[in-house]
């Protein structure tokens, strides 16, 4: 978002509302750069987020109030965030034309792309490339969020008592995440692999920019869920092992069989999106994968990815490069909390002018 220079700024805590926990992040921005202000996750009940879904609303706006209050915010303004199948991300061509031309003219031009009512939905966009070889056409990242389900997160905040100012989305917030912590070279492709409860992202970000989403139906619950039927567990149980809150040796087989197995199909499907999104880009590659989300800490997943994309992979830590107060945060406990937090840290960085 471009502010006036002369818009106040304001702070805004932010909120990455997630099928698993909501994940609270405050920072401020100094002279040197970022600064940690507030960190905090609670866990959410199964069902309570289906699909990007919400549920049930009454637990998850009691979940943001405990949140709030256990961590002492006072800020009031909060910046959330979507993902799922209620978005829709699209690199598409349209002819070429200013900005305010596009904005008078988007919801006629985006109705062919959306599988949704075209009044069912909150478009935006952003224009990637203009016309540079005279072919009449420029590049357009097209944005849709279905109504309903913006309306059902503005409402579970509002009833926190907060104010939600800014309703983003999960893989731009990673890319403002990323823009902080990882600077991208001009002209490489890199791509972020966000592995929630039951939503993985993939996008490919390019010179900073997104240009190229998928989400699939697969997370961190898989691993549970063939953990607990592959040993005959609780799901309960099952998470503790597959975290490594538990061990067990009489299961240590079974579980590295049934940990394997949702990670083969896990990285062929993240493989299958990065070979579509290269066979349409000719002369494009990707120089690293970046792990983010609950689901990057599975045992193994890192290495493996690794080896069937032959792409180097790495686990993301969006406090690379912001100031933490040692006595408030511990080193040991930010580090293991840090795949948590992408989307969270990347809200965390958006300002907007106070009207």
């Amino acid at each position: 978002m471009n502010l006036s220079m002369f818009s106040r700024k304001k702070e805004a805590v932010a909120f990455d509302i997630g099928s698993n926990s909501i994940k609270l992040v405050q920072m401020n921005q100094t002279k040197r750069g970022w600064e940690l202000v507030k960190m905090g996750m609670a866990e959410l009940p199964p069902e309570a987020i289906v699909d990007g879904s919400i549920i049930d609303s009454m637990t998850v706006t009691n979940t943001l109030k405990d949140l709030v209050k256990e961590h002492g915010v006072k800020v009031k303004d909060a910046v959330s965030s979507l993902t799922g199948h209620s978005v829709i991300i699209k690199k598409v061509s349209f002819p070429a034309m200013t900005e305010e031309e596009l904005a008078d003219s988007i919801q006629w031009e985006a109705e062919q792309y959306i599988p949704f009512p075209i009044t069912d939905v909150n478009i935006d966009f952003q224009i990637l490339g203009a016309d540079t070889d005279g072919r009449g056409q420029m590049d357009v990242m097209l944005v849709a969020v279905k109504k309903d389900v913006i309306n059902d997160y503005t409402n579970v905040i509002k009833e926190a008592g907060l104010n939600p100012v800014v309703i983003d989305v999960d893989s731009f917030a990673l890319e403002n995440m990323m823009e902080i912590n990882y600077p991208i070279a001009p002209g490489e492709n890199i791509a972020m692999v966000n592995i929630g409860a039951s939503i993985t992202s993939i996008s490919v970000i390019f010179g900073g920019l997104t240009i190229f989403t998928r989400s699939i139906p697969m997370g961190g619950n898989q691993f549970t869920e063939e953990i607990q039927r592959q040993l005959s567990i609780s799901f309960r149980d099952a998470e503790d092992l597959k975290s490594g809150r538990k061990h067990s040796a009489e299961h240590s087989g079974d579980l590295a069989g049934a940990m394997d197995s949702v990670a083969t199909n896990l990285t062929f499907e993240v493989k299958r999106s990065l070979d579509f999104f290269l066979g349409g880009a000719q002369g494009s590659y990707v120089s690293k994968i970046y792990l983010s989300g609950g689901g990057s800490k599975v045992a193994g997943l890192q290495n493996m990815m690794q080896e069937k994309t032959s792409i180097p992979v790495e686990v993301i830590n969006p406090f690379k490069s912001i100031e933490a107060n040692q006595k408030q945060f511990d080193s040991e406990r930010l580090k293991d909390a840090a795949p948590f937090f992408g989307v969270a840290v990347g809200l965390a960085t958006r300002r907007f002018a106070d009207r």
